[in-house]
């Protein structure tokens, strides 16, 4: 189980109230979450949603990523295969 650029952007509309299309989070994976529009409080509310949906724990890391892509790396090293 990995989390997908389509669920990253769909949290960021849930949870942070910010809209970015899959394909624009994929050509700006390196941008950082500020320059989308996801501030801290946004980004731990995916955190949450993350965590509400898969029932695992997030990387304690997962709220100090700076990117969409630093973020994606370190959640999907973090979940458990089949999870």
């Amino acid at each position: 189980m990995s989390i997908t650029v389509d669920e990253l952007s769909e949290l960021m509309k849930k949870a942070a109230g910010v809209t970015v299309s899959p394909a624009d989070l994929q050509d700006r994976s390196d941008s950082g979450f500020d320059v989308l529009g996801v501030d801290s409080l946004g980004l731990l509310g995916i955190v949450g949603e993350l965590e509400n949906r898969h029932g695992v724990p997030m990387p304690v890391d997962a709220e100090r990523c700076k990117t969409p892509r630093q973020f994606l790396d370190l959640v999907n090293s973090a979940m458990p295969a089949g999870a």
